[in-house]
């Protein structure tokens, strides 16, 4: 019988950082923005020893450092961790045919052998040719295996099937459900659903009228862990690309921030003309002192990979901001079409 495993690199950028930088194994690492936690930036990922300290991903790095004067801050370093996954990914090709990629660190994989052999074996292959430790879930399908990984961690193996399904997840929250976040949990508590069983015991009707004729029976079907997704491998497509930047001191010049985004704009232009991948839309995202965040969108009169016609929608969709509060993030999101 086919079985899906997920796998799941443990603290997959922190462990990066600890097996270029031995010394620091055992200690509390954060990684995040330009590694100084007297600047703006937020945590992009922490260690265990770290996160006992209450340390976590998007918490900014001077509350961290507040928390844990002792830990190691480092600035993040995309090739570093490209490269590391480059490598977790050739082990996993190795083992099997049937992977999905889902990012640096994880990726599911389908098996018709023993999956606990499999993953015990997948465990090893990766720490012999990394260094790195993973956890993997074994499930029926991708939402079970998904779940299971994260029951897994850290370097275990862990199995939930529809068997296994109605005693594990049943008294669970359903913002613990792989696919659904905290508004849709806000609503379906307005509804009087806050748990994986009570989900899974409601009516699709009722549901598709709050959710939609699509969304509602999908969420019933995530509450009884059904998923028919496909293993499939072929490489995902990202639907868009985005830059943003964090002033390291408030700015009130409109002009600073309309060179930062046409700066990132022409870098997301340039990257849509040479992947040959146009774009549908632009967003521009402002976020004001203390902490106000507002988007403006414009979209293309036909989907483009001209520099200039992306750039004229990023000045459009600036130009709808009144900027009269000081700024302390600037963003730029391309859709492509």
């Amino acid at each position: 019988m086919t079985a899906v495993l997920h796998v799941d690199v443990d603290e997959f950028v922190a462990a990066v950082e600890v097996l270029r930088r031995p010394e620091l194994k055992g200690k509390p690492v954060v990684v995040g923005g330009r590694g100084d936690p007297s600047k703006r930036g937020v945590i992009s990922t922490a260690n265990y020893e770290a996160r006992r300290y209450g340390l976590h991903s998007g918490m900014p790095l001077r509350t961290a450092l507040r928390k844990c004067p002792g830990a190691v801050f480092l600035p993040v370093d995309r090739e570093a961790y490209e490269h590391a996954s480059r490598d977790v990914m050739e082990v996993l090709r190795a083992i099997t045919d049937a992977l999905e990629v889902w990012g640096w660190d994880e990726a599911f994989v389908e098996t018709n052998d023993q999956p606990e052999v499999v993953a015990r074996a997948i465990q090893s292959a990766v720490s012999n040719k990394t260094g790195l430790s993973c956890s993997v879930g074994i499930g029926d399908n991708k939402l079970q295996a998904k779940i299971a990984s994260g029951f897994a961690k850290p370097a275990g193996i862990y199995r939930l099937t529809a068997r296994e399904w109605p005693e594990v997840m049943g008294g669970r929250r359903t913002e613990e459900l792989w696919g659904i976040g905290r508004k849709s949990a806000r609503k379906l508590s307005e509804l009087g659903i806050d748990k994986v069983s009570e989900l899974a015991a409601a009516d699709e009707e009722r549901l598709s009228l709050s959710f939609g004729p699509r969304t509602g029976p999908w969420l019933v079907a995530l509450g009884r862990g059904v998923d028919h997704s496909r293993v499939s491998s072929v490489p995902r497509r990202a639907r868009s690309r985005s830059l943003e930047l964090t002033f390291d001191e408030d700015v009130e010049d409109p002009h600073v921030i309309s060179a930062e985004v046409t700066r990132m704009t022409s870098r997301l232009a340039e990257h849509s003309m040479s992947s040959d991948r146009p774009v549908s839309s632009v967003t521009v995202k402002i976020r004001f002192a203390p902490f106000v965040t507002r988007t403006r969108i414009r979209r293309l009169p036909e989907p483009s990979i001209e520099v200039e016609a992306i750039l004229e929608a990023a000045i459009v969709a600036l130009g709808r901001f009144e900027l009269d509060r000081p700024v302390r993030l600037v963003g730029v999101k391309v859709d492509f079409g």
